[in-house]
């Protein structure tokens, strides 16, 4: 794949959109998310693994809390990747990521990811090019594995401007509410950005294989961050054609029928199958 030009990727949404209609396509999205991740938890036969990577401030957290509001929380996990603990350091770049991926019928997203074994490190000089590139052919591979076994992943670049990031450094430092997210390092982070999205490119590049490639989400508008992020969601998991699995049971078996006859559900007083 040829090296992607972040600076000539607009991170605004089109301007043919309806702001309003896209909105209400999302509230539908999200809802049928939940019914696509309770279908896929019964069948029992694929996981997703979605991966939110970005510049600080891109909406990560947020995107997190919008999209997946509506999924039964049983179904779905959230990893944010920090900095790596002694006893993650002791072990190979993998082997923190690898105990959180997605089992069978779950959701798993990753705010950060294995991908900052080559964005941050590399900006901050603790991994050489070399480094970089065996790095990069291990995540393929690990992901390539995970495929295998019937885990889709969607990797979503969340695309801000500077601009944007600036706007929300600031409500950051004003908002109270919002306070705790600042901190200094987000500044000295915000003067390295053409490091980063140098870094970015080439995980595009060497990392974006057609089983597996990157989603880059103009996310300056958070209605349409949003919206990308559970349409792609939704389509990935309508594209499996899950079944529910039969009954286990046969329901015309006599003894069955005993106990089933026992109910009348067409009586208004009698027990409710599900609870609004």
């Amino acid at each position: 794949m040829s090296k992607i030009n972040l600076l000539g990727i607009s991170s605004l949404p089109p301007q043919d959109l309806d702001k309003e209609v896209i909105k209400d396509e999302t509230r539908a999205l999200i809802k049928k998310l939940d019914e696509l991740q309770n279908l896929m938890f019964a069948e029992g036969k694929h996981s997703l693994l979605v991966v939110l990577q970005g510049m600080d401030a891109s909406g990560k957290s947020g995107a997190v809390r919008k999209v997946f509001r509506y999924v039964n929380p049983m179904g779905v996990r959230v990893h944010s990747f920090k900095k790596p603990t002694k006893l993650e350091m002791a072990h190979d770049m993998l082997w923190r990521v690898h105990e959180v991926v997605p089992s069978k019928g779950m959701i798993q997203v990753f705010d950060r990811s294995h991908y900052e074994e080559v964005l941050i490190t590399r900006v901050e000089g603790w991994c050489d090019d070399e480094t970089a590139m065996k790095r990069f052919a291990h995540i393929n591979n690990f992901e390539r594995l995970l495929q295998d076994y019937n885990t889709h992943i969607l990797k979503f670049y969340l695309h801000i401007s500077e601009e944007k990031q600036q706007a929300s450094f600031y409500e950051r430092m004003t908002d109270p509410r919002k306070n705790w997210k600042y901190g200094p390092e987000d500044i000295d982070k915000a003067k390295k950005w053409p490091a980063y999205r140098s870094a970015y490119e080439d995980v595009f590049k060497y990392c974006s294989p057609e089983s597996c490639p990157w989603i880059i989400v103009p996310s300056d508008k958070n209605w349409y961050k949003e919206y990308v992020v559970a349409k792609t969601i939704v389509q990935t998991l309508e594209s499996l054609n899950m079944q529910y699995p039969k009954a286990s049971i046969d329901v015309n078996d006599p003894d069955v029928r005993k106990i089933l006859d026992q109910f009348d559900y067409n009586d208004e007083s009698g027990l409710a199958a599900t609870e609004e």
